[in-house]
């Protein structure tokens, strides 16, 4: 492997964006492009080929987009995809701030508790109090404070090229729950491996001040696996780009060690702790595997010190292989060296 520019930061390629809206033109020319909100995914991209590749993997139709602002034109597609298969690539795919945008680019940037531009506390906090996020739900009241933004780095893996489209929600209730979801995964793979998700818009209903408001969030599931699978470790490439293929549940569901025969057959109690330590870095630890190594740890430290102490009585049966015990005896005191007659000595006449 060539080498690396230890102080560059490695990153994938955007490819496009996963919205969750669209706009429309407005009924007044004078004014912007009216948002609306998307019960479908909609996929953007400067390159036509791979907005096509999602309408035939999803349905819709590919047309040309102007982003508001001054952007380039792009290309987009309104899918009938409720939800999108996506892998979570590897390290640390949530960013997460509050900000605040506008014509100029964005003015405020903050992590709740510091505005990282001005480097001064809260600034929405400071202003409106500690329930300052609700003002995002009045139309009129919105563009006082910041949007709660996450960005989740995805990899499709039907799609072409390599490199990860980025969705992007200011949903306050979607920024709680991808931060909790993806911390858990991270905690469990350490930020290694890929990690196969379904990305969902879940429309969800809130009641409040008598008015009730229909809303979508962002949802992240564990697709493929149970989640005992996806926090044990890292999982192998071949199950996380095909979690339900016979490759993904021949890795996944592996024979496991017969660990109570191998505890069965320990002659020590280090054996014994050689059989945990081995199933505890499998993931295949359980109460009652851990009470039944427990308890054969302790009959195997019985039977040495049986097995030190001995009985001491003459006669000893054989042990568990049928060897006999064998008695020291001392050598015989050595024969007096045989003296040849005097009439047979050598030389006698």
């Amino acid at each position: 492997m060539g080498s690396r520019i230890r102080t560059a930061q490695k990153q994938a390629r955007e490819l496009g964006r996963l919205r969750t809206g669209y706009s429309v033109p407005n009924q007044d020319p004078n004014k912007r492009p009216r948002p609306v909100k998307s019960k479908t995914w909609v996929l953007s991209s400067h390159a036509e080929h791979y907005v096509t590749a999602a309408a035939e993997a999803w349905g819709g139709k590919v047309e040309r987009w102007q982003p508001q602002g001054n952007g380039a034109p792009q290309f987009r597609v309104i899918t009938e995809a409720e939800q999108i298969d996506a892998i979570l690539p590897p390290g640390d795919p949530l960013s997460q701030a509050n900000e605040m945008w506008n014509k100029g680019g964005c003015v405020r940037r903050c992590d709740g508790e510091t505005e990282q531009i001005s480097r001064h506390p809260c600034l929405c906090l400071a202003e409106h109090g500690p329930e300052w996020h609700l003002l995002r739900q009045d139309l009129y009241t919105k563009d006082k404070v910041c949007a709660a933004t996450s960005r989740l780095n995805v990899v499709l893996p039907d799609m072409p090229d390599v490199g990860v489209w980025r969705v992007e929600t200011h949903s306050w209730y979607a920024a709680n729950e991808l931060a909790g979801t993806v911390d858990m995964v991270l905690s469990g793979t350490g930020g290694k491996g890929l990690v196969p998700v379904t990305l969902r818009i879940e429309p969800r209903t809130r009641v409040a001040g008598g008015q009730t408001k229909h809303f979508p969030v962002v949802v992240v599931e564990i697709r493929g696996v149970t989640t005992r699978q996806a926090l044990t470790g890292p999982l192998p490439t071949a199950v996380a780009l095909d979690p339900s293929g016979s490759r993904a549940v021949a890795a996944i569901e592996a024979p496991r060690p017969d660990y109570l025969a191998d505890a069965d057959a320990a002659l020590t109690v280090d054996d014994v702790q050689d059989v945990y330590r081995a199933a505890h870095a499998a993931g295949h630890l359980t109460d009652d595997l851990i009470a039944a190594l427990k308890k054969r740890a302790d009959a195997v430290k019985a039977e040495e010190k049986e097995r030190a102490s001995g009985s001491g009585s003459g006669d000893e049966g054989p042990d568990d292989e049928g060897v006999y015990t064998a008695e020291v005896v001392d050598d015989e005191a050595p024969r007096e060296r045989a003296v040849w007659p005097a009439v047979a000595g050598p030389g006698s006449r």
